[in-house]
């Protein structure tokens, strides 16, 4: 019984993880790709590629604008409208972009 509980819970987990990967994706085409591109690689010189970045450093960068303990003219602004929720899918959408480095 142990074991069906465990893998029911497993199931639970990365349905929810996959729903917040999808949802995080929706978000981020409209609110970050002007700026960090379309799959988390930056399209400006001073903002950071997003792609493959571990989700608790996302998740702690968007709190830490939220809650004004990180300051930026524009990325404080957008911060202070996000839930919890919206963090944890952005969080989980980029960190779930794979990243690979090809050679000449």
């Amino acid at each position: 019984m142990k074991k069906v509980l465990l893998i029911c819970l497993f199931f639970l987990a990365f349905s929810s993880y996959a729903d917040d990967v999808a949802e995080g994706r929706a978000k981020a085409d409209v609110a970050c790709a002007l700026c960090h591109g379309a799959n988390g690689i930056a399209t400006l010189p001073n903002a950071p590629n997003l792609a493959g970045q571990q989700a608790i450093y996302v998740s702690e960068q968007l709190r830490n604008y939220r809650s004004g303990k990180r300051q930026s003219d524009i990325m404080s602004m957008i911060a202070k409208s996000l839930t919890d929720a919206d963090i944890a899918q952005y969080a989980a959408w980029f960190s779930a972009i794979k990243v690979s480095v090809e050679t000449p």
